[in-house]
This record gives C-alpha cells, structure tokens and sequence, in this order.
C-alpha cells in the first residue's frame, strides 16, 4: 500500500470530491480527482486506484437516484461510450506518463474555460439545444477519457447540458452512464493489468470515503447552491490543469 502522507493528503479530498460528484453535487468536477493525485503519482496508477471506489460509489449514487434517469439519451450514450473505452484499450500501451498527463491537463483546462464562457454569456442568448445525434460523439469521447483518467464529464456535460433536461434528470443520467462505463473499465484494466496489490491495498484505504462523498453530494444536490462550490473547484481545477499539462510538454518534449 501506498505510505506517503503527501498522497493521501491529496488523495482523499479527490475521492470526497469524485463523490459528492455522484452524489448529483458539482456536475462533473469529478473530474478534478485524477489531476489532484496525479500532482504525486502517475495519472496512470491515480485511475488504476479510483476505478474500484468508483464503482463503489456508483452502487450508492444508483441507489439514490433510483428511477429518475432518463433513458433516451442512455440508448444513445452507451452504445457510444463503448466505442471510446475500445479505443483507449487499444491506445494505452502507446502513452507514456507525460502524454496522459497532458491529455488530463487539457481536458481540465478545457472543462473549466467551458464552465466559465457558459456563465458569462448564458444570459446574453439562449444556445439551442444539441439534437440527440450529437450523443453518439459525447458519449464516445467521454467513453475515452474516462478509461484514461475518469475524466468523462466534460464531454459528457457539453452535450447533456445542452439538452432538455432538468437538474434530478441530468445528475441521475451521468450516474447511470458513468456506472455502466466504470463497470466496463474493470474488464480492460484487469486486462492491462492495471490491479497490482499496492493499488488494490491503496483503493481499500481510501474506499470509506467514497460513500460518504456520495451521501454529501446527495444532501447537498437538495439544499445548497453549486455556486460557491463551484467557483472554488474550477479555479483549482484551472491550476492543476496548467501545471499537468507544463509537466506533459516538459516531458514529451
């Protein structure tokens, strides 16, 4: 098992935050997790370590949503997000570290430039909604970032956003998705042999705190503004995406 303070210092805030993501509290600032831990290991070994907490989390943010997500999208989505997890599985032994690394950074960085010019111009003109074709590349794109680093919701949230759903039907959605998703990643990452017994003893430290994450998330979905919240995470999102993707060009280059 992992025994440096300084991860577990970074880790455990990313687990809570991945679960008050589920828990239907933040949309996809999930995705901040895997940037967080990768500031001290491998956003390789960083996946490798959430997917089985992931998948713990999933079973009680099902639990909590039950019945309110909305299946048309779903028989769109899921089919796709196949295609992007085949994908990855094919491509994985070709990144390196600081290719990953780069490839987070600027979904983070993309995901929060994303979130802030939806802000500031959402009351200027009202954007019309995606037709449900579109579902087919969100669903594959997010299909490939998450088995790269869980970092589905971006694409995910640019396409569901824009979609006539309200704020239950589009949290209970995502759940739904990224259970299916998480659950299918076992298979390659058992494959690629991603489950070595230091990661599997570091997800079993950390798995307490992936359902309360989700409990918060749950609490918080039904009383308090994403508002504060988000402004917080986004600009720590922002920081943590510029400095991975320093680190990837550093590397690669």
């Amino acid at each position: 098992m992992i025994t440096d303070p300084l991860f577990y210092a970074v880790a455990i805030p990313a687990v809570l935050l991945f679960g008050i993501s589920k828990g239907g509290f933040g949309g996809g600032l999930g995705t901040a997790a895997v940037p967080l831990m990768a500031l001290v290991v491998s956003p390789l070994q960083a996946a490798a370590i959430l997917l089985p907490i992931l998948c713990l989390m999933d079973l009680v943010a099902l639990w909590k949503f039950r019945g309110k997500w909305v299946w048309p999208e779903l028989r769109v989505l899921l089919p796709a997000s196949l295609l992007g997890i085949l994908v990855g599985t094919l491509l994985f032994e070709y990144m390196s570290p600081f290719v990953v690394k780069l490839i987070v950074g600027v979904v983070a960085i993309t995901f929060t430039l994303h979130y802030w010019v939806n802000r500031r111009f959402r009351d200027r003109s009202a954007l019309p909604p995606f037709p449900q074709r579109f579902g087919v590349i969100g669903g594959s794109v997010a299909g490939f970032t998450s088995f790269i680093a869980h970092a589905g919701g971006p694409p995910i949230n640019m396409y569901l956003l824009r979609r006539p759903l309200n704020r239950t039907d589009f949290a209970a959605t995502t759940i739904v998705f990224f259970a299916v998703v998480n659950y299918v990643k076992l298979i390659p990452y058992t494959w690629l042999g991603q489950f070595d017994a230091t990661n599997l003893a570091t997800s079993a430290a950390l798995a307490i705190f992936g359902p309360i994450g989700v409990l918060i998330g749950a609490f918080l979905h039904a009383r308090v503004s994403d508002r504060f919240f988000f402004a917080f995470v986004y600009v720590l999102l922002f920081a943590v995406g510029l400095k991975l993707v320093y680190d990837g060009l550093t590397g690669v280059l």
